[in-house]
């Protein structure tokens, strides 16, 4: 696709190394992005986590620009749209307190029989962000060299998946960061959140484009890629950075065409 009217985006290790703030760099592509196009973050994360890598990181934007930014945490559970000057949330699909308890107790009793309950850590390892439980195996602050390492062919995560997954048949339970599974209600992962998109937005499928680094089968970004989606494929914010920089570009002079 040429002329996408709204680029979506993975977070971690797609926008930003996992869990650390926007470069300088990318904050800036995002910032001439808006001028061009709606754009649309979605990700396993939460929305404060969402505040601290972009939002907190954009400088020289200003509101009407952050109007056509739509954040989806937590996989597309949630998701928020800047109104009247400040983040607001439209909406929240979130678990009950019967399904939160039943997926905090299944996850960790699988990983301690798996033997990846770690005793160092940095943060908590289990967290509940309302419509999403996620496991993060070293913890929610742990160093980027430290996730690199804990599961470098991603089996340890394939595993606890598969073996949560059989315990929890009524939820959705998916791979998501370098160490995290995550747990939502059923059927609603990253396709679900597009389709509310563009149902939200009147902007059609066909007209988006998404970009993300876990668009293999086991990766979280690959229910949109099954969906029809046309996708771009990353293994880190600077692949990302080097293709907006040749998008924004042709974006620009799209619109002075028309």
């Amino acid at each position: 696709m040429q002329n996408p009217r709204l680029v979506a985006f993975d977070l971690d290790d797609t926008l930003a190394a996992s869990k650390s703030p926007i470069d300088p760099r990318m904050a800036e592509l995002l910032v001439n992005l808006l001028d061009v196009a709606e754009v649309c973050i979605i990700s396993g994360g939460n929305f404060a986590q969402f505040t601290m890598q972009v939002i907190d990181n954009l400088s020289e934007v200003d509101g009407t620009a952050l109007t056509r930014l739509h954040l989806m945490p937590t996989c597309g559970t949630q998701y928020y749209r800047h109104q009247g000057g400040d983040w607001e949330q439209i909406y929240a699909e979130n678990l009950t307190e019967d399904q939160k308890q039943r997926a905090l107790t299944a996850v960790e009793e699988t990983a301690r029989s798996l033997g990846y309950w770690e005793s160092e850590t940095w943060g908590p390892i289990l967290e509940d962000r309302g419509s999403q439980i996620t496991f993060s195996a070293l913890g929610q602050a742990a160093p980027v060299a430290a996730k690199t390492q804990w599961d470098t062919d991603g089996a340890k995560k394939t595993a606890l998946r598969e073996a949560v997954q059989a315990l929890l048949p009524d939820l959705e339970v998916r791979s998501g960061g370098s160490t995290s599974v995550d747990i939502t209600r059923r059927g609603i992962d990253k396709a679900y959140g597009m389709n509310r998109l563009a149902e939200l937005t009147g902007i059609p499928l066909v007209d988006m484009l998404f970009v993300g680094d876990r668009l293999d089968e086991n990766g979280n970004d690959y229910p949109v890629k099954a969906m029809g989606v046309d996708c771009v494929a990353v293994e880190g914010w600077e692949d990302t950075a080097a293709f907006l920089e040749k998008l924004i570009p042709t974006l620009t002079a799209a619109s002075h065409q028309s």
